[in-house]
Formats: structure tokens, sequence, C-alpha cells
């Protein structure tokens, strides 16, 4: 059973420990092991997850798959982008799957609510940042129909960055 629920605050430890995992699962072997577990230490701690939940515009959902949390969403309502012309359009900032969890439609079903609370909130579209090299991610966006409209070069560290395509889906 599929069962998504909006995080809070308490759900600050358990999203750190999945972006963890879920990052070294799909970007670990992206840079050296130094530049990732430094990326992770400054990314995925529950101190800076607790600062994400003080903007409102910040929601982060978990997914559970038969009782058990398998990943989460992170969307910014309200976020532009420099290839994109449209106002208020959110921005997926994360969607991560613990891999074992891959391949049973739970990042469709993340994607879905995702588009309807940006339509909700007025926005007229969704973006994101996809590393070029993540193919499985980079096939699920297009699937869903995520158009490539830019490119984007994510730092890791302050030595490696990597190539990321800009997608975009216009509602």
């Amino acid at each position: 059973m599929i069962k998504i629920t909006q995080a809070n605050r308490e759900h600050s430890q358990i999203i750190a420990e999945i972006g963890k995992q879920a990052f070294w699962e799909s970007h670990g072997h992206s840079a050296s092991k130094e530049d990732i577990n430094s990326f992770i230490a400054k990314t995925y701690n529950k101190a800076a997850i607790n600062k994400e939940f003080e903007n409102a515009n910040i929601l982060y959902h978990l997914v559970s798959f038969n009782d058990k949390i398998a990943g989460f969403s992170k969307i910014e309502l309200s976020t532009s982008n420099i290839t994109i012309k449209d106002p208020n359009i959110t921005k997926l900032d994360r969607l991560y799957l613990l891999k074992e969890f891959y391949g049973k439609n739970l990042g469709a079903k993340l994607v879905d609510l995702i588009i309807e609370l940006s339509k909700q909130n007025h926005q007229n579209g969704i973006w994101l940042a996809v590393w070029k090299e993540n193919q499985k991610a980079l096939n699920f966006y297009l699937k869903t129909g995520f158009k490539i409209v830019g490119e984007f070069s994510f730092k890791i560290s302050e030595t490696h960055s990597n190539p990321n395509h800009i997608m975009y889906l216009k509602y």
C-alpha cells in the first residue's frame, strides 16, 4: 500500500537519513568520496532540514510503502528559474526514493501529488534539475511530460560540479 503524508519539523531526522542514503545510491559515484561526504554532511542533517521548515513555500512529503518510509519530495512554490520565462512556477527540489523501493510507482504518485499541489497554489508549471548521467531519473521525468529547457552546473564541492539538465512541465 502506498501512502503519502505532508512532512513537518518532527520528520527532519528521517528526511536527513533518507536524503543521505538516496544521494549515495544515485550520485555516490559522481564525485570523490570526500566531496560526496562533505555535501551530504552539509545538506542532509537535522538542523539544515529543520531550517527549511521555516519557509512556508517549502513543502516536504513522505511516501511510504507497506508502512515503511520509502522516500520524500521537496518542492518550493513560486521559485523562478533563469531559463523559464513563466511567472509563478514551482521548483521540484528533491524527489528521493530508496533503491529498494524502485519500480513500485512511488515516484509517479509523488509527482502527481506535487503537480496537483502546485496547481492548487496557482502555479504555471514545475521545474527541476536532473543530473545528465542519471538516466533512470531523466527517463522518468521525460515520460512524465517534462521537457529539457536548459542546463545547470550542480555544485557538489568547491572543486567539483555535475552537469544537469533543467526540465520544465508547463500546465
